[in-house]
C-alpha cells in the first residue's frame, strides 16, 4: 500500500500531499518482532545498573574465626563477615558490575525503525509541517499545535538540524518532545500520537533508504 502524508502551514491548514517512499514506508517489511528487539535493546542499553551489594570478602570486619573449632558443642563457626549472620555479606545479590547492555546491526535497526514508521503511517499519525525561522515566544508554539488540532496529543517533533528557536518555542509545553531526525528512536516514536516532520526532516527521511 502507498502512503502519503499531508502538509500543512502553520494556520493547520492543508496546502498539499507528498507521497512516501515505497521502499521504507511497506507493509510488507514490518516486522514486528524486529520492532520489540529494537525497542527492548534501546531501554536495556539505557539501564543502569544501581542496586550493588557486599559480599563477606567487602564488608568491614575482622577475619577471626568467632569460636575455637571443636570443644564448644555447637556447629563449627566461622568469621562474624558470614552471610548467615547480621551485618555480614550477602550472598547471591546483585553487584552493579551487571552488564544490561544488548547488540543489534545497524541494518537491523533501521529495518525495525522503517516498520515502526510504516506502522505510524498506517494510523495517520504523521505530518509534514512548513514551519519557517521562528523567535523563541511559547505563544506561537501553542498557537500553531491549536490550529493544527494536536494541543491534547503527543507530539514528537522531528528537526533535520538544530534550529533554536523552533526548540526553545516548544521545549516549554507539555506532551510535546523535539528530538532530531539522526536520534530517531523506537520509544519516542512508539509512545507519541503524532510525529511531526519539519519540512527538511521528511524531506531527508524520504530519500535515503
Amino acid at each position: 500500500m502507498a502512503y502519503s502524508v499531508d502538509i500543512y502551514d502553520k494556520s493547520g491548514k492543508v496546502v498539499s500531499k507528498v507521497d512516501l517512499n515505497a521502499d521504507i514506508f511497506a507493509d510488507e517489511k514490518v516486522n514486528k518482532t524486529l520492532i520489540h528487539e529494537y525497542y527492548l535493546l534501546q531501554m536495556s542499553n539505557a539501564r543502569v545498573a544501581i542496586a550493588s551489594t557486599k559480599n563477606r570478602g567487602q564488608v568491614s570486619g575482622s577475619g577471626r574465626k568467632l569460636y575455637k573449632q571443636k570443644g564448644t558443642g555447637n556447629a563449627r563457626v566461622g568469621d562474624k563477615n558470614s552471610p548467615i549472620r547480621r551485618h555480614g555479606g550477602v550472598a547471591f545479590w546483585p553487584t552493579n558490575a551487571r552488564n544490561f547492555e544488548k547488540f543489534m546491526t545497524k541494518k537491523a535497526r533501521k529495518v525495525a525503525l522503517n516498520g515502526l514508521l510504516t506502522l505510524k503511517a498506517q494510523e495517520k499519525a504523521l505530518a509534514w509541517l512548513q514551519l519557517p525561522e521562528m523567535q523563541p515566544k511559547t505563544k506561537d508554539a501553542v498557537a500553531i499545535l491549536n490550529a493544527l488540532e494536536l494541543s491534547d496529543k503527543k507530539v514528537l517533533l522531528v528537526l533535520n538540524t538544530k534550529q533554536e528557536g523552533i526548540e526553545k518555542s516548544f521545549k516549554n509545553i507539555e506532551k510535546v518532545k523535539y528530538i532530531l531526525l539522526d536520534y530517531l528512536n523506537p520509544r519516542d516514536v512508539m509512545h507519541a500520537d503524532k510525529i511531526v516532520f519539519l519540512e527538511d526532516a521528511l524531506k531527508t527521511l524520504n530519500e535515503n533508504n
